[in-house]
């Protein structure tokens, strides 16, 4: 029973940054900044590291890892909200969205540390700890964007 628990906890973390990789894809596709593409290459990056990390953890008690994405409802909206900001080529907009969406990953962080840190072992917890903190680092960085542009 706490293994199913484990791996439910650890493959909500890992549908979080398989939206997060899917979102920020579709907005480099559709971006012709290359700022923002290179940011949204780190961030694909900060979020295949994370879930490696977190598949291995599912692998490791014998569970089966999450491919699926939370392409519905709020989040999907901020993905969307982001392809069209691209396509209006609204940078004030496309960061706004950006950051929706990294506050709609740092949550789901969040929910899981304070509901259900009691289903995962020490390493897991630094783990999630240390990957959150990752996150809070690209949140920041798109605020900060957004808010120099807002201040010019």
């Amino acid at each position: 029973m706490k293994n199913e628990n484990t791996v439910e906890t650890l493959n909500k973390l890992i549908t979080i940054n398989n939206d997060r990789v899917e979102g920020y894809q579709t907005a480099s596709e559709n971006s012709e900044e290359v700022d923002l593409k290179t940011m949204f290459s780190q961030f694909i990056s900060t979020s295949q590291k994370c879930k490696r990390e977190l598949e291995e953890e599912v692998n490791a008690i014998g569970g089966n890892t999450s491919d699926d994405t939370k392409t519905s409802g709020k989040f999907f909206r901020a993905w969307m909200d982001v392809k069209a900001a691209l396509t209006g080529k609204d940078r004030k907009a496309i960061l706004d969205s950006c950051e929706f969406g990294e506050d709609k990953a740092l949550e789901t962080y969040d929910d899981v540390i304070k509901d259900e840190f009691q289903y995962l072992g020490a390493n897991q917890k630094n783990m999630i700890v240390d990957q959150k903190s990752l996150i809070k680092k690209d949140h920041d960085h798109v605020k900060s964007l957004r808010d120099a542009l807002a201040a010019s």
